[in-house]
Parts: C-alpha cells; structure tokens; sequence
C-alpha cells in the first residue's frame, strides 16, 4: 500500500509513524512546500521520499490530505484531477462545510472520504510526530454517502488501524459540533494568554503560574497559520459558541459583581455535571463500520 501524505507536520507525521508501525503502508511519500519539513521528515524516517504534489499524488494507493484547511479547499480539486481512477484521498481539516463544497461536483468526488481525526497538540513540524496519537480518539467521517464504498472501507480501516473511533455525520454537523469543543477552547486559550500578557506585573504572574494555568493556556502555543483559516471557515458556528461561552462567563461575572454567593455555587456544581458525561458510555455517533460499509463488505 503507498500512502502519500500532503503536509508533514504533526497530523500528517504521526499518522505516518502509526501506519508504518501498524504496516498499514509498504512505502510513505511526502509533500510539502517547507523544503526544511521534507529533509528533516526524511532524516527521522517519517516518510521513505519526498516528491512534488502531482507525482507524489499518481504513485499514491491513499492520499492524505494534512495542511491548512484553507489550502485543503483550494487543493483538493488539483489532487482528484490528478489521481489514478482507483486512488483513495481523505483529509485531516477540522473543518468540512466548506472543504467538501468545493469538491461536491467533482467527477471523482466519490473517491473522497472527509475525515477529522479529533487529536492533536499544540506543537508543529516534523519533530512533533506522536507515536500513538490517535489511539482511543474519535475520527469524524463526514457525509460518508457521497463516498463510493470501496473508498470509504479503505479510510475507516486506516483510522481503525491508528486506534481511533468512528463516529458518521453531516458536514455542517461537525462544523457545529467542532466548533463548541474544539474551536472554541482555542479560541478561550488565546485569549487568556492575551489578558495575561497584557498585566503590567506578567512576569510575576508567569513565575507563579502552576499546573492549572499551564494547562488551560497549552493551547494558546498552537499555530495561528492552522488555526487562523479554521476560525474563519467556521466562522457562523465559532460565532454562535462565543456567545454562549461569553453569556456563561457573564453569569459568574454577575454573581461576583451582586455577591450572589449561591447563584456561583450553582454554576460550579452544575459545571462538575461534566465529569459524568465525560465519564460516561461512548456516544451512538460512534460506530465500528458504517453501514455503507457493511454493505461492500456483503
């Protein structure tokens, strides 16, 4: 199986370790625009080569699509142009209203697979590859009926093979649902690091920080180059979670600001509510095969 992996930084690398531990693939091919990327994913044996885009793409079984999402819409058009009629192509975006719009007349849109793999860090390049990443995380899998069956087979035993879940919805449902759990503590994080840095006596405030605030500010570390077009492709839903996150904020504001000692009680206990989710069964969005699956395999 040659996988061909568009984008060699974290997504695109740790999927090439897991695959290659897993012998998913006999040979991984590399893309990428970052010349540094493609020698230093070569050096620490992400990939066994480096091509341009459209060899890389024709000697491809798999494509893999792991940049930018606003780089994703404008080339996931050239790459179906160019593939081998029988070639897979997915992509790793967490967004995907506007990425499958772009492709949804396509003559070869059934040989695509929308997927969001929900695992990361705040980290990039090459050398931030995980072994393991995705293991026991959930891949979304996006309008999975305009995919052909073969294809779709192909892509959720690569995301089975990585350890990850599966769970089936509409592109527009994952932007929504995303955009509250993903999206949002992104956004959340940057701008706690913004109203830190912006103290006079950061410095102390840095020096004292502890776990806590360490842990909810990670994310702020993450890459604005990925993050910047994800907010503005999301931008309706990133919106609409604000507003909910800014109303929230603003009912523990005012129990503060009136002394209202029982009212922010209640909102603490009624946030603790999330441990039992949390900690709750898997969703009924998470299927092992989905049943377009289920038919090819018959």
């Amino acid at each position: 199986m040659n996988v061909t992996i568009i984008g060699l930084g974290l997504i695109g690398g740790s999927i090439a370790k897991d695959i290659r531990k897993s012998n998913f693939a006999t040979t991984i091919i590399g893309v990428d625009n970052n010349e540094e990327h493609r020698k230093r994913a070569e050096e620490i044996g992400l990939v066994d080569s480096t091509l341009p885009l459209e060899e890389g793409v024709k000697k491809a079984d798999i494509v893999v699509v792991a940049i930018p999402v606003d780089k994703i819409r404008k080339l996931l058009p050239q790459i179906l142009d160019n593939i081998d009629p029988a070639t897979t192509v997915t992509d790793v975006g967490s967004t995907k209203k506007l990425i499958t719009g772009a492709v949804d007349k396509h003559p070869r849109r059934g040989n695509y697979v929308a997927a969001h793999p929900m695992s990361g860090t705040e980290n990039s390049g090459p050398d931030a590859a995980i072994e393991g990443l995705f293991d026991g995380k959930i891949c979304i899998i996006c309008d999975q009926e305009k995919s052909r069956p073969q294809h779709l087979a192909l892509i959720e035993k690569l995301f089975h093979t990585i350890g990850m879940d599966i769970a089936y919805m509409s592109a527009d449902e994952q932007d929504h649902t995303t955009a509250h759990v993903s999206h949002l503590p992104h956004i959340t994080a940057f701008a706690l690091a913004n109203a830190v840095l912006a103290q006079s006596d950061r410095q102390i405030i840095f020096d004292l920080a502890s776990g806590g605030f360490q842990s909810t500010a990670r994310l702020a570390k993450s890459s604005p180059e990925m993050w910047g077009p994800i907010f503005k492709q999301n931008q309706e839903y990133v919106v609409e979670s604000l507003d909910v996150y800014i109303k929230h904020l603003n009912d523990f504001k005012d129990s503060l600001v009136e002394s209202d000692d029982s009212r922010m009680y209640e909102l603490m206990k009624n946030a603790n509510r999330l441990r039992e989710i949390l900690n709750g069964k898997t969703s009924n969005l998470v299927r092992k095969e989905s049943k377009t699956t289920k038919l090819f395999k018959k």
